[in-house]
């Protein structure tokens, strides 16, 4: 696995690990990676291809996470990878398809490479992570109001358990091979919805503060400023067209996609 230190490759890593499938995982730092006992964590690093080498070695099928690096390190890497394994489920983007948008052509320049080798490849194509909304986390700690832009764009967001366990399947099963899979949650929330689901699970009111779209950039800190203000941009979007939702989790795994009250309950942790 490339990228089982983010919050998908976690998941990823621990229900391949639960189901018994024997999972090696890259990471710069072996003993700073917080893995379940029975995964095997090696060093290695993306910016690096030629560290790739021998954590490879024996692999059949890969889990990549791309942290948006070159074109030309794409092209190593698949390359590497193609000279092990057989199969690959790549974490892409919705954005993929936009490639005007800059998540969308930082996606597509792992996409491409994936698509043109020989490799056995399932693309997965998430929209909006749950986990993103964790940037409320300080001003929930702070007190009961939320600041932000375009509370009443509505998306449907994805536990990240849930693109895992289509990953899973992908990896695991066959049938799969030359696939696109759009992942959305099962409902179309407001950000309003959000903060209030939140609330609920911490047994709190919280109040949602509309603020210019330029001021909600200040409190995305997480993102680096030309990004949030894409983000907002395609939130904008999601307020008079709630976000579309697919049945693509279900259609996968054969279970429903867990709703966003599910995702805040399972990280109150994250808010307190």
């Amino acid at each position: 696995m490339i990228g089982a230190t983010g919050h998908v490759g976690g998941q990823v890593a621990a229900q391949l690990a639960a189901g018994g499938t024997r999972v090696r995982a890259l990471a710069r730092d072996p003993r700073s990676a917080s893995l379940p006992p029975e995964v095997e964590v090696v060093r290695g690093d993306l910016t690096d291809p030629d560290t790739l080498h021998s954590a490879l070695d024996g692999i059949d099928a890969v889990y990549l996470t791309w942290p948006m690096l070159s074109a030309e390190i794409a092209e190593r890497v698949v390359a590497l990878i193609a000279e092990h394994a057989r199969r690959i489920v790549l974490l892409s983007s919705a954005a993929v398809r936009d490639e005007n948008h800059p998540i969308g052509r930082a996606h597509a320049l792992i996409e491409r490479p994936i698509a043109e080798s020989s490799l056995e490849w399932t693309f997965l194509r998430p929209g909006g992570f749950a986990t993103n909304t964790v940037e409320w986390a300080s001003q929930i700690r702070a007190g009961d109001v939320v600041r932000g832009a375009y509370g009443a764009a509505a998306v449907p967001l994805l536990h990240e358990a849930d693109i895992a366990a289509v990953a899973v399947r992908a990896l695991t099963t066959d049938g799969h091979a030359g696939a696109k899979y759009t992942l959305t949650g099962p409902a179309a929330l407001s950000r309003i919805d959000q903060i209030a689901a939140i609330g609920e699970v911490l047994g709190r009111t919280l109040i949602w503060e509309e603020i210019s779209p330029e001021a909600a950039v200040a409190h995305m800190d997480w993102l680096p400023p030309d990004i949030a203000r894409v983000v907002l941009s395609t939130l904008a979007g999601f307020v008079d067209t709630p976000g579309p939702v697919t049945s693509t989790v279900r259609d996968v795994t054969g279970s429903p996609a867990r709703d966003y009250r599910r995702w805040a309950a399972d990280h109150v942790a994250d808010f307190r």
